[in-house]
């Protein structure tokens, strides 16, 4: 990563770029499991690198892949997890019940977690990362494996949870990220391309986004003209769905303006990101 600067305060972060952006190296940094090559990482002005205790003990981290203890039921889990953190007594039982009834596993804690399913394993990786009130929370793919309903429960319990801490959520889901984030983050190949709030992504492309019907024969010519951030194959033509600069040449083709999406400016974003022929150092 190079030429990266952020600055957070209480709320929730939203990451979003391409695999091999630079987000999963970002978070294993801020969770002190990566050290940097170079630069600076402050938490309230301490330097996390030489002094890692200052964040690990308001953190909770939840990886991509993290690990769990099969034969453990989640109550079971839960409790092991609490008590690597320090955390027992009555207190704590009621907060393993608690988290247990928001992630809507309930019915199944007295279960292996090694008989869940992949979803119903990735809420018990949230439960773990929320035992003991952290004051950050690094949250890694958290929506990985969930069904849509999982998505909305999940989404509501980080905005119930965001007001007194920092989140940095990662996602592939736009949706998930647009929905729920204060302010975004799109990365690509180790740099920030744009850190904003969502309104501000949507106003980068509002009146820009056009839709244009293509036969076969002309749509190579038409992504070689314009930048077309998807393209949907309707009967015998292509619908292509575009940002229009000024300063571009109006297609000859019939063309229709479209609402723009936090999809569309992320889209946007990269795309233009990859033409201007940018890489890592």
């Amino acid at each position: 990563m190079k030429d990266f600067s952020l600055e957070l305060n209480n709320g929730i972060l939203g990451l979003i770029g391409p695999n091999g952006a630079g987000k999963s190296t970002l978070m294993r940094i801020l969770a002190t499991i990566s050290r940097p090559s170079e630069g600076k990482v402050r938490l309230n002005g301490t330097d996390i690198v030489k002094s890692p205790d200052a964040v690990r003990k308001v953190l909770g981290y939840l990886p991509q892949d993290f690990d769990i203890y099969p034969n453990l039921t989640a109550i079971e889990f839960l409790t092991y997890i609490a008590a690597i953190k320090g955390l027992t007594g009555k207190g704590t039982k009621n907060r393993i019940e608690a988290l247990l009834e928001e992630l809507n596993l309930t019915a199944v804690r007295n279960r292996p977690v090694g008989t869940y399913s992949g979803g119903m394993k990735q809420r018990i990786g949230i439960a773990q990362v929320l035992i003991g009130d952290p004051k950050l929370l690094i949250l890694d793919e958290p929506t990985v494996g969930l069904d849509p309903e999982e998505r909305v429960r999940f989404r509501n319990l980080l905005t119930d949870l965001s007001g007194e801490r920092i989140v940095i959520l990662s996602s592939h889901i736009v949706s998930d990220i647009e929905t729920i984030a204060n302010n975004i983050a799109i990365i690509y190949q180790g740099r920030v391309l744009k850190h904003n709030f969502p309104d501000a992504m949507l106003n980068a492309v509002v009146n820009q986004v056009y839709e244009a019907t293509v036969s076969e024969e002309e749509l190579e010519g038409f992504r070689n003209k314009y930048l077309v951030i998807s393209v949907m194959k309707r009967a015998d033509a292509w619908v292509a769905r575009f940002v229009l600069n000024p300063g571009d040449q109006a297609p000859t083709v019939p063309v229709r303006s479209v609402k723009g999406t936090l999809e569309d400016s992320y889209l946007y974003e990269i795309i233009s990101a990859k033409r201007g022929g940018q890489h890592d150092a």
